[in-house]
């Protein structure tokens, strides 16, 4: 047994007597640090010590009881801490400062059900010859990402198809609110066809906070992603982009707005509770 597990007999019996002299809160705490490093690997070392305290705590995993401040000491023991890096470039041009466009939703940030309120924006990945632009679109209901595109210019032509088979994947069959800035691509008549059936809601002038769930989803992907590579490519940009909106951001990262859910849990367990009250 102690070859097969890579240690003499001599050493097995010197670490099993050192675990025996360890009290239980010294045990406690060298599992405790185990999972935490564990939790934060699985986040793709994103998560801080909020998301990593509610994991721990949370009934359905490990149901700890564990305060977030001491999370945070032991992150700091651990040599790890959450990602963050701040950069900024301006990808809304040409604004339409016209008193026309409406603010419609009004910071009203929470729908009682998807498809209620959809919010688009455009942001810029640097690349090593310049930049492309990733453009989301965000159900407001479960923060999910239902669209992205990625492009090499800020022409609205990226932006139509995308809308078209967003709409189509989210089979709309009814008006709905979709909420932006001012950019010329979504003032353009090319964006105004494609939400024709939508009520088309604008940020006021200048204010981005009017957009603050996708303005946050597009600083989120970079700090906690995108910002730790040198993107060579639009390809590679493309990859590291659907790696992070489909194998994680949606599926798998917890939300608060979610209930500490993932934003595709969060909209199952709603279709599943809607089915059942109409079954009912």
């Amino acid at each position: 047994m102690y070859q097969y597990i890579g240690i003499s007999r001599s050493g097995y019996y010197q670490r099993k007597q050192r675990n025996n002299n360890r009290s239980p809160r010294q045990l406690r705490k060298k599992f405790i640090l185990g999972l935490i490093k564990t939790i934060w690997n699985k986040s793709n070392r994103i998560y801080g010590a909020g998301k990593i305290t509610h994991v721990l705590n949370d009934k359905d995993a490990y149901n700890l009881k564990i305060s977030e401040l001491t999370v945070g000491k032991y992150m700091r023991e651990l040599g790890i801490s959450a990602r963050y890096i701040k950069c900024h470039v301006q990808t809304t041009c040409d604004s339409d400062y016209n008193n026309k466009l409406v603010n419609i939703l009004d910071e009203q940030f929470n729908p009682s059900q998807p498809n209620a309120v959809w919010c688009i924006d455009t942001t810029y990945i640097p690349v090593r010859n310049g930049f492309v632009y990733l453009t989301s679109i965000m159900d407001l209901f479960s923060r999910r990402i239902i669209g992205w595109d990625l492009s090499e210019t800020l022409e609205v032509s990226n932006v139509t198809p995308l809308i078209e088979r967003t709409k189509k994947q989210r089979h709309i069959s009814k008006p709905m609110i979709i909420h932006s800035d001012r950019g010329s691509q979504i003032t353009s008549e090319a964006y105004r066809k494609a939400t024709s059936m939508m009520t088309r809601s604008y940020s006021k002038k200048a204010f981005p906070w009017d957009n603050a769930c996708i303005e946050s989803f597009h600083a989120l992907i970079k700090r906690e992603w995108l910002n730790q590579f040198n993107i060579y490519s639009y390809h590679e940009a493309r990859r590291l982009v659907f790696e992070y909106i489909e194998t994680f951001y949606n599926t798998v990262r917890i939300h608060s707005h979610c209930g500490f859910k993932s934003p595709k849990t969060f909209e199952e367990d709603y279709q599943l509770k809607h089915h059942k009250l109409q079954a009912a």
